[in-house]
């Protein structure tokens, strides 16, 4: 047996070996990548998932990278994406910035022109005809944690273990340049013995056990402190410790919008006290949590949509831990990082005696109230997502479109281990399409009776809608609930509500599953309250056996509450 193997083959072996452990590559096929795409083939239980386009691609890899835990069941997630060289890059890289903003781990190889070729600066396709083949990579600099270009063959597999490193353990994704001419350049076959180094830096020892010092000082003193679970709570693999956290302390806790499906979070604890946005919470949790005399913040995203645009009242007694450093009111720690101290915290023999004084109370008032359906049988947005609350089940994956469902979905209650996935921060409309792809195709992976549900407006549908197509070629069986309601609601709430911009073309939705080719499908239109209650509580419904499109009609102004009041803020900030 040869002692070598192929430089591409090397980097779709790192990409499937544990812990990262990927099945799936998602992409697009052009000209300077197709070579390598050939290496996937030669790893066992590898496969190529193509897409439509490249924006849906990286919409998809990020999708997968937020369902899928490595081989140790960690929540560090990860997904890797194929362009190629200009064109295809830039295409996709508003989903990329998207996974940057939003702390989601992947890797995004392109497939670039031979070397021979960058050194005689030829006139080639896909460039932008001056000789310069740096002017795309430099682009991505931004919204990269690193990048690593192979240009020897000495020294790539290093780099391709270095930009995986640095991808993996900062949840964000890198960049990697694969020259065509490379791919076949052999490498020694026994560097795979020898497993990427994945492991977090250790936390500055000194400075955690200060942090550790105040922090439990502040505990021992409140009276009424809550614990707030944020986006890169979960996004950083600190979900275990945040529950054990609120079990030893029996603290209340709250969630945000970008943290709601939080693994290990419990919606329904006697001590979950709902949803926190700032203004736009409900009264009773907007009570709870800004009477709390301590925060204990978890992985906080402090945006304008996850946090009311800025309309928290916290205590000034807040610890915020993060991934890379802890915040003590102003006090600043670097390279003490929340998934180690969060550890150190709640084995520390002090923490016992810090929350002795404190008697857990059980939140009475519940942050979901039920709605009756409206008098006129129509299905309205304060009804249909409360209503959803009943139709989950634990382990659901449930996926929300910016806008009303990215704010509508806050009504509802998720079972346990329910996963919530909405871009709340990059909010790029259509996002949720081709997301869906890569989360479907995660958990059929895990567990082929997950199930998979879509919620996204007739508008944002129309600018992804080609992704629809990669499921039913890949035999995934989501849910995808379309809310028509004729428009851009969101959009519409913020500025002109009649204007021609915020209108769209009608689509006969009942047609788009047999269009794209489905054979084993199920398209129903729904209109009435009652129909969609029995729909609902259907058992062959509740059964993810195949793919099914499910139109809601719902009135074009109808909109959450939350989402009014966050769009009349909007519309003020946009023009202060």
């Amino acid at each position: 047996m040869s002692d070598t193997i192929s430089l591409g083959r090397y980097l779709f072996e790192r990409l499937h070996q544990e812990p990262i452990g990927l099945q799936s590559i998602f992409g697009v096929p052009g000209d300077f990548n197709l070579t390598l795409l050939d290496k996937i083939d030669e790893v066992d239980n590898l496969t190529w998932k193509g897409c439509a386009n490249e924006l849906n691609a990286a919409y998809a890899t990020d999708g997968y990278s937020r369902v899928r835990s490595n081989a140790k069941g960690e929540e560090l997630g990860f997904g890797a994406l194929i362009t190629t060289f200009g064109v295809g890059e830039l295409s996709a890289l508003n989903g990329v910035a998207g996974s940057y903003a939003e702390h989601v781990g992947m890797l995004h190889i392109v497939g670039i022109p031979s070397l021979d070729a960058q050194k005689k600066q030829l006139l080639l396709h896909h460039t932008l005809g001056n000789g310069d083949f740096t002017a795309f990579g430099n682009m991505s600099k931004a919204i990269t944690q690193t990048q690593g270009i192979l240009d020897d063959g000495a020294n790539a597999p290093s780099v391709i273990d270095r930009v995986i490193r640095e991808a993996y353990i900062n949840q964000r994704p890198s960049y990697l340049a694969f020259p065509s001419n490379m791919v076949d350049v052999q490498v020694p076959k026994k560097l795979l013995d020898e497993p990427i180094d994945l492991s977090i830096p250790e936390n500055d020892q000194d400075a955690q056990e200060e942090v550790l010092e105040i922090v439990l000082d502040l505990i021992s003193k409140a009276k009424n402190p809550v614990i707030i679970i944020d986006a890169c709570c979960s996004r950083h693999n600190a979900s275990s410790e945040a529950a054990k956290l609120i079990e030893v302390t029996g603290f209340k806790y709250a969630s945000t919008p970008m943290a709601k499906g939080t693994k290990n979070i419990d919606e329904s604890g006697k001590r979950f006290t709902g949803v926190y946005v700032g203004s736009l919470s409900y009264q009773d949790v907007k009570e709870s949590v800004e009477d709390s005399d301590l925060v204990l913040s978890i992985g906080a995203l402090l945006s304008d949509f996850n946090t009311g645009s800025f309309s928290y009242s916290l205590s000034k007694n807040a610890v915020e831990f993060h991934s890379d450093h802890t915040k003590i009111r102003s006090a600043h720690y670097p390279n003490v990082r929340m998934k180690e101290l969060l550890g150190k915290l709640i084995e520390h023999p002090k923490l016992k005696d810090a929350t002795s004084h404190y008697t857990p109370v059980d939140i009475v008032k519940n942050p979901f109230k039920a709605e009756d359906p409206d008098k006129s049988g129509k299905i309205t947005q304060k009804w249909f997502w409360h209503r959803l609350s009943d139709f989950l089940k634990p382990s659901d994956i449930v996926i929300t479109e910016t806008g009303t469902s990215s704010f509508g979905v806050i009504q509802t209650r998720f079972p346990k281990n329910v996963s919530g996935i909405s871009q709340v921060l990059w909010g790029s409309i259509g996002y949720t399409v081709g997301s869906t792809f890569g989360a479907a195709t995660a958990a059929a992976e895990a567990d082929p009776n997950k199930r998979v549900i879509l919620i996204v407006g007739d508008g944002s549908l129309q600018l992804t809608v080609q992704e629809i197509s990669s499921m039913i070629r890949h035999k995934l069986t989501p849910y995808l609930f379309v809310i028509n309601n004729d428009g851009y609601t969101i959009e519409k709430l913020i500025h002109g509500p009649d204007a021609e911009y915020n209108q769209i073309q009608p689509w006969k939705h009942q047609l788009l599953l047999q269009a794209f080719g489905a054979t084993n499908y199920e398209s129903l239109q729904v209109s009435e309250s009652s129909e969609l209650d029995k729909l609902l509580k259907d058992e062959k419904f509740a059964k993810n056996d195949k793919i099914r499109l499910i139109e809601l009609m719902m009135d074009e102004k109808d909109a959450p509450e939350n989402l009014v009041k966050q769009a009349e803020i909007s519309s003020k900030t946009n023009s202060g």
